[in-house]
């Protein structure tokens, strides 16, 4: 039995007719007369593409032979402009994304994705956090993973914030004005903002630290291993850091106490410890510069509030919408 014969060129195509070939149909069926199943073979088509292109033409003329959309007329099931309206509002004034929104207005949030999407609406991640306005594009990874207990993986890591002056810094009263006002001869410092996360609960605990020394990252650990156990984690088996010098050599001593291991990631692959910097960009956004702070204390002590709503009201998307504490037995 021979095999089967190569497909012409013309069978590969999913448009097999341009303009000027649906031209040359119409003037050999049209005005030549011909059978259009005859110069349909010849073309390459169907007779039934050839009799919809000449009715086309018969109806419309040259007009006729053009592409139409292939978008519906209307959609019976499209969202109603005043809840679009309301999303885009809503989207605007707090900067959240879909899975936020969407409980907030009885909207699925793929819905508000898809809304936000025909509005051309720039994601969050390319945006900044207290002005609204693009500033960056950003990629995500989509390597995935989760431990299956809690407290089997936490991961530990350190944000550095520039100190806010005493009357607010730029962010308060615009870099132009700042820049006039500044004493340069003063240095501010930085802030060092120490977050401990659990990697299937997301429950996370942060601190503002004056330093990232060896001494103040191990008496960080020691009590956010406490606040893990007053949140149902009492025994946490591995700890991920970066390869930070006061992580490699002054951890030891809590890790022995805990009787955990220290695992460490590639160095310069921070993504690995990816939960905790996802927690280090949402600090920023939802707390840090969320807001205009007129002095350093007044951002210091705003911390520990957003920490309790993060971990027991703040919807997690990994989570499908619920805080990171709905994953934890009630102690």
């Amino acid at each position: 039995m021979s095999p089967p014969a190569a497909p012409h060129y013309w069978e590969r195509l999913n448009a097999r007719l341009t303009v000027h070939g649906r031209r040359v149909l119409v003037e050999r069926v049209v005005d030549q007369g011909r059978p259009c199943a005859h110069v349909a073979a010849e073309l390459g088509i169907s007779r039934q593409c050839a009799h919809r292109w000449v009715a086309r033409f018969r109806a419309h003329g040259l007009a006729g032979l053009v592409e139409r959309s292939s978008r519906p007329h209307r959609c019976t099931t499209r969202t109603p402009a005043t809840v679009a309206d309301r999303v885009l509002a809503l989207r605007a004034q707090q900067r959240q994304g879909q899975d936020r929104i969407g409980p907030q207005l009885a909207v699925p949030a793929r819905t508000v994705s898809r809304i936000l999407r025909r509005h051309r609406v720039p994601y969050l991640r390319q945006l900044d956090p207290v002005t609204g306005t693009v500033i960056r594009a950003s990629k995500t990874t989509a390597v995935r993973y989760e431990r299956d207990r809690p407290g089997e993986l936490v991961h530990m890591d350190v944000k550095k914030l520039g100190r806010i002056p005493d009357g607010g810094g730029w962010r308060a009263h615009g870099r132009a004005a700042r820049e006039h006002t500044r004493d340069r001869a003063t240095r501010l410092g930085f802030d060092y903002i120490h977050s401990l996360v659990d990697d299937h609960s997301r429950l996370a605990y942060s601190e503002v630290l004056p330093d990232e020394k060896g001494r103040t990252c191990a008496g960080f650990l020691r009590r956010a291993a406490g606040y893990f156990a007053a949140h149902g984690i009492t025994r946490i088996e591995r700890i991920m850091t970066d390869n930070a010098w006061a992580y490699q050599h002054s951890l030891r001593g809590v890790v022995a106490e805990l009787e955990a291991k220290q695992v460490f990631i590639k160095p310069h692959c921070p993504w690995q410890n990816g939960k905790v910097e996802r927690l280090n960009r949402t600090l920023a956004t939802e707390w840090a510069y969320r807001q205009v702070f007129t002095s350093n204390a007044q951002r210091a002590a705003a911390l520990a509030p957003w920490i309790e709503h993060y971990n027991t009201r703040r919807g997690h998307s990994a989570l499908g919408g619920r805080p990171p504490l709905s994953r934890l037995s009630p102690t």
